[in-house]
């Protein structure tokens, strides 16, 4: 069973989420907090699995209480869930330790199997935002270009793939391959690099693509 933590400053958000949850039979809802001061001090009295954070609260935003969280030491992974418009806090989410972004329109079923997913380690972002991420990136970058790499066919196809904002098991089942042998290209990938994130590795995905 995936223990959860809902942390929005509305309460109709956080019974909608809570809805969705409470109708699989492997995610539970444990509990909810209203903005970031609450979520850190629930989140240390209910150790969850998975954090599903909002950014924009009153008080401490979602941004730092996941810093606080990650630097508590906690073992949960905090899934963002952001509006349109929020993208100036998305790389200060993305430094703080959050594990994925996902948009507050997503498919339930896409929500659902992304709690999943980045509870098994994978880390998830709805597309629209790492081509939103990547833009912002590349239109600040003042770096020349990236360096040349020696990567294997295989890597530059998982690379580009990367680069279009596809998960894991999304890349996995494009090039036919199982999911813990992408992750072993990503994490290659990661390594050659010199990248510590998926978002930095799509950023240097479209700086090599021209």
């Amino acid at each position: 069973m995936i223990e959860v933590l809902i942390v929005d400053d509305q309460r109709l958000v956080r019974t909608g989420l809570r809805m969705l949850l409470e109708s699989t039979e492997d995610l539970a809802v444990v509990g909810e907090a209203g903005d970031g001061v609450e979520a850190v001090r629930r989140c240390a009295e209910l150790n969850p699995d998975l954090i599903l954070m909002d950014l924009r609260m009153p008080g401490l935003d979602g941004v730092a209480a996941t810093r606080q969280i990650i630097e508590s030491g906690s073992t949960a992974k905090i899934l963002v869930l952001t509006t349109f418009d929020d993208d100036a806090h998305l790389y200060p989410a993305l430094a703080a330790g959050a594990a994925g972004f996902l948009v507050k329109d997503t498919a339930a079923p896409d929500l659902l199997l992304a709690i999943r997913r980045t509870v098994e380690g994978d880390m998830l972002f709805s597309p629209s935002l790492v081509r939103r991420l990547v833009d912002r990136a590349l239109q600040a970058d003042s770096k020349p270009a990236a360096p040349v790499i020696d990567l294997t066919p295989r890597e530059h196809e998982v690379l580009a793939l990367v680069g279009e904002g596809l998960s894991n098991q999304e890349i996995a089942n494009q090039l036919y391959l199982g999911v813990t042998t992408i992750k072993t290209h990503v994490a290659n990938l990661m390594d050659k690099t010199g990248c510590d994130n998926r978002v930095r590795l799509a950023v240097f995905a479209h700086r090599i693509g021209g």
